[in-house]
């Protein structure tokens, strides 16, 4: 299919951060972009900022007449799988026959014959993401960058450079959305439970992975994070390497890690010799993400652009300039009378390696979490590994569900998951309370926690504690 002969392109649930990056590319080559959305994010207005035309209601009166009377080889409507059936601008174009894909396979179409590294993974993949198109487009690689966050370097999830040589994308397992892409290079940062509204059970999970991890083209790089203790084919004529933070009996480990000035040091080692194409053995890399599963994601980014062709002194020169991601890990105050973060965290082991990241850093200053679960599904599903989770904060704010694309599940809400929580101190609180529950709180160490609209008050938090 030819992605440059359409007219239009139309967006359904734009406001995604995929959605958006594809829209985005789109928009960089001067296609005329239009959407439809639920609501009205900052994502969303500066989408219309920069020249994309969004409504807010599914009415097919509000589309333009255009649009409407195009013929169908004018018009590519792209979606996310988030969008339901029921809605009405899905059944019009379905019943009007345009050329209809989801995300996904429209980012298959474009890596198609462009070099690819993808980044695959339950947890890490915008940080790495993320770190690897900023260590690439600091040393001027000619990239695209497809990011599942807004990069505080370039304020965007969406890089491009005037000649593309390589194509960075994240290499989403919901709706098994990786499995459209067939990188040259691949990273798998971990394998946890998730998604179980979409895979069978963790055996089914594993069996993707191992279908994506298959799809790596010959003379490949396959990267796998050493704990996930799973099988995976080699690519041919390529190179499967293991990478851990934490085990020396990997391929490429980390001898040790060492704190100055804020900034984490890490000196690679390596047991194998088809390590060869790597050459930052016995170096130090430095990053400011606190977290070993950070130090993990810096330590597969590095070694990504090792195997590139990059240096040492480039790779920490980069890093140097690394200003992190949106809702990672993301420091609106630190000084002796507050601290405050914000993090994307919404699985029960980014909770706790969050968490841990915090308590490390702050070892001595008291912890309040405030967490919104993320869909009613991933609640029910892991409700006893949440309550283990949040265990070692101090006080405990526990939102209600965000359902995203889920409608209720009887039985399943906040009060289910603040039962089995032992936190000595915990509360149940609306998100319409917070910031005045907030403001009557002793808060020492805050740490926001959640996938849904949570990161919306991190500034309106920022300013009752300023």
């Amino acid at each position: 299919m030819n992605l440059n002969s359409y007219k239009y392109i139309y967006f359904l649930g734009i406001g995604g951060i995929g959605m958006s990056a594809l829209a985005r590319y789109f928009n960089s080559r001067g296609k005329q972009i239009f959407g439809y959305d639920k609501h009205k994010s900052d994502l969303c207005q500066k989408l219309e900022e920069e020249g994309m035309q969004i409504i807010y209601t599914d009415k097919k009166k509000y589309l333009p007449n255009f649009i409407v009377n195009a013929k169908k080889n004018q018009v590519l409507v792209i979606y996310t799988p988030a969008i339901s059936n029921d809605n009405i601008l899905l059944n019009f174009f379905l019943l009007k026959k345009v050329n209809i894909y989801k995300r996904a396979e429209i980012l298959g179409l474009i890596s198609k014959d462009i070099y690819t590294i993808a980044i695959a993974g339950t947890h890490g993949k915008t940080t790495t993401s993320t770190m690897l198109a900023h260590i690439l487009k600091h040393n001027k690689r000619d990239i695209m960058a497809f990011l599942g966050g807004i990069s505080s370097n370039y304020n965007t999830n969406f890089l491009v450079s005037k000649n593309i040589d390589l194509m960075i994308v994240e290499a989403d397992e919901f709706d098994k959305s990786f499995l459209n892409l067939y990188p040259d290079i691949a990273i798998i940062t971990s394998i946890s439970p998730d998604h179980l509204d979409i895979y069978d059970d963790e055996n089914d999970l594993f069996l993707a992975f191992h279908q994506f991890a298959s799809q790596v083209k010959n003379k490949g790089l396959l990267l796998i994070e050493n704990s996930i203790n799973y099988i995976f084919p080699t690519p041919v004529k390529g190179l499967q390497i293991s990478y851990s933070a934490e085990n020396k009996n990997a391929d490429l480990y980390i001898d040790y890690v060492e704190q100055k000035n804020n900034r984490f040091f890490f000196k690679i080692e390596s047991n194998k010799i088809n390590c060869n194409p790597f050459d930052i053995h016995t170096n130090l890399i430095g990053t400011d993400m606190p977290g070993i599963h950070n130090i993990s994601n810096a330590f597969s980014a590095s070694l990504v652009a090792s195997y590139l062709g990059l240096s040492e002194f480039e790779i920490n020169n980069a890093f140097s300039s690394f200003k992190g991601i949106n809702r990672r890990f993301q420091k609106y105050i630190d000084n002796d009378k507050y601290v405050y973060i914000d993090d994307y965290a919404h699985h029960p082991n980014e909770v706790r390696a969050t968490i841990r990241a915090v308590k490390d850093t702050y070892p001595q200053r008291k912890l309040t979490v405030v967490f919104q679960p993320h869909l009613y599904s991933r609640t029910r599903d892991f409700a006893k590994d949440f309550a283990d989770s949040l265990i070692s904060a101090d006080q405990l704010i526990l939102l209600d569900i965000y359902a995203a694309r889920e409608a209720p599940i009887k039985g399943i809400t906040s009060k289910t998951l603040f039962k089995l929580c032992n936190n000595d101190n915990k509360t149940l609180c609306s998100k319409k309370n917070l910031l005045s529950f907030l403001q009557q709180s002793n808060l020492d160490v805050l740490l926001t926690l959640g996938a849904g609209d949570i990161g919306g008050l991190a500034r309106p938090i920022k300013r009752i504690l300023d």
